[in-house]
C-alpha cells in the first residue's frame, strides 16, 4: 500500500507522521483507527519498529523535527532514554516506535484487535 494516495483516513498530522516513519525505514509500519470505540486515549495508534536503538530514536527524531515544522509538539515523550519503546502522544495521535523484539513481546495489535488497522510495508 502506498502511504500517500492509500491512506485509509484523511488526516495531516497521520500522513505526516506515516512519511516520517518511511524516510528513516520504519518497517511494519501499522495505522490502528480506535475512533469506533468509545472511551480509548486516542483516536489513532500508529505503530513501527526498527532493528536498532539508533534506528528507534532516528524514527522519534524525524516524526518531532518534521511536525514541530508544522507547529505541533507532543504532549508527552517516553523512552528516548533506551531507545528500545519509544511512544510519543500527539493528543489524538499515538506512536509507538519499538525495536522488534520488544514490540513482539509486547503485541499492542492483539489488543486492539477489533479494530480497523492498515498495515504499510
Amino acid at each position: 500500500m502506498n502511504k500517500k494516495t492509500d491512506l485509509p483516513v484523511k488526516n495531516t498530522m497521520v500522513e505526516t507522521i506515516l512519511q516520517s516513519i518511511e524516510d528513516k525505514k520504519g518497517e511494519h509500519t501499522t495505522l490502528i483507527n480506535l475512533k469506533k470505540f468509545d472511551n480509548t486515549i486516542a483516536d489513532y495508534f500508529i505503530l513501527t519498529d526498527a532493528t536498532t536503538n539508533v534506528q528507534v530514536k532516528a524514527i522519534s527524531d524525524n516524526i518531532q523535527r518534521q511536525l514541530r515544522n508544522q507547529h505541533i509538539k507532543p504532549y508527552g515523550v517516553e523512552g528516548e532514554e533506551n531507545a528500545e519503546w519509544i511512544l510519543l502522544d500527539y493528543g489524538d495521535v499515538i506512536v509507538h516506535i519499538f525495536q522488534r523484539p520488544v514490540r513482539e513481546h509486547y503485541d499492542l495489535e492483539s489488543l486492539w484487535g477489533d479494530a480497523e488497522m492498515t498495515t504499510f510495508e
